[in-house]
């Protein structure tokens, strides 16, 4: 795939990321939030560590308080050509120094912060330690939506990744499946990923016959054989977002129960698509894809949620499952992935990227539901 590179984000729009997420803190309850190396920080100041190590780099907001990254010195020259660094101040601390003391300085020493879920126990510990008055929720826990609505420049790099998905599916299905491994077709679609501008692939499951009803089944030295159903869940990052999409193909003509199983998932697919609209809890989308197929008397083999959210990671909040009551806002980003898994037999799974809209949804793949026939 051609086309223009997308236009880098700017330390505006890191700043006003930083400010959204402190007012939410404070929303919250919270006396800010720490936020550790991880996707969280990259989407906060755009900045990545070139490598996370033992020494403590964290980003601190408090509302109503410039931002203020704590890096080793080492690091900082780094993080100040970061995107966002423009709209923060870097505060940096030597090696013999110590850096919780650097950080406490900064904080509220009896508040309660959300921290990053991916910060390590040794750096939590040793806040405790200088701040024994303080106390700590995880980010998933106390501002699980944070990233979850984007903006209109994220939704066009999703769109894009997700188009990027949708070329790797026309171009795998033009490849032999038959006496390959599972691990050749794998390969081949790593390959496309790449070919079509993801920087990163995330995975490639490819779980042929039997193995198709392991939901997250390891690809392995299987040989694909005439009259197998395939699996296919790939998916990573182009241009920091994310993609991911399943389809099913079979090997050869299928028989007719498969043909029927396959024609309940994509009608449980669509039916959960169609629950998408605004003020909708998240749990509405799983009940409407589940509903389908617990009708048909297969509810039982329908063993995971229906969705979760997508953007820097291909894994986020919010997620289509029953007791989610979360409502859906437009901008919000997500799988809707529904699979029926017959042990021993085979397993079908569709699955498409949807964006809330502001009277619905709008899927960000377009390839065929219908079943593919691949040699």
């Amino acid at each position: 795939m051609t086309g223009t590179a997308p236009a880098p984000f700017s330390a505006d729009d890191y700043r006003a990321r930083m400010e959204r997420a402190a007012r939410a803190a404070a929303e919250a309850g919270l006396a800010g939030l720490l936020v550790a190396p991880g996707p969280d920080l990259v989407w906060l100041t755009g900045y990545a560590p070139p490598a996370v190590t033992e020494r403590l780099t964290l980003l601190v907001l408090t509302p109503g308080q410039d931002p203020v990254l704590v890096v080793p010195t080492l690091e900082a020259p780094d993080a100040a050509k970061a995107a966002g660094a423009s709209a923060l101040t870097l505060r940096d601390w030597t090696d013999g120094k110590d850096p919780y003391a650097a950080t406490a300085a900064l904080l509220d020493s009896t508040g309660r912060f959300g921290i990053s879920d991916n910060a390590w126990a040794m750096h939590l510990l040793g806040l405790q330690k200088a701040l024994p008055g303080t106390s700590y929720a995880s980010l998933t826990d106390a501002l699980p939506m944070l990233r979850a609505v984007k903006d209109a420049a994220e939704l066009r790099l999703l769109a894009a990744a997700g188009a990027a998905a949708d070329a790797t599916f026309e171009e795998i299905r033009k490849v032999p499946f038959a006496g390959r491994r599972e691990s050749d077709v794998a390969a081949d679609l790593a390959g496309l990923l790449r070919r079509f501008g993801h920087s990163q692939v995330d995975f490639t499951i490819v779980a042929s016959g039997p193995n198709g009803a392991n939901p997250h089944h390891e690809v392995g030295d299987r040989v694909i054989g005439h009259g197998d159903m395939v699996v296919l869940d790939f998916g990573g990052l182009k241009d920091g977002y994310g993609s991911d999409t399943s389809r099913t193909v079979h090997v050869g003509e299928p028989t007719d129960e498969e043909r029927r199983v396959h024609d309940l998932v994509r009608e449980a697919q669509e039916a959960g698509f169609r629950a998408v609209r605004p003020g909708v809890a998240c749990q509405e989308v799983d009940r409407a894809a589940r509903a389908v197929i617990a009708d048909a008397g297969y509810g039982e083999y329908f063993i995971h949620r229906t969705g979760h959210g997508i953007g820097v990671t291909t894994h986020e909040p919010p997620y289509m499952i029953e007791g989610e009551q979360q409502l859906l806002v437009p901008g919000m980003c997500f799988s809707v992935e529904p699979g029926i898994y017959l042990p021993g037999r085979f397993g079908v799974r569709i699955e498409d990227i949807v964006t809330v809209t502001e009277d619905g949804g709008r899927r960000l793949n377009d390839t065929t539901r219908e079943m593919v026939i691949v040699n």
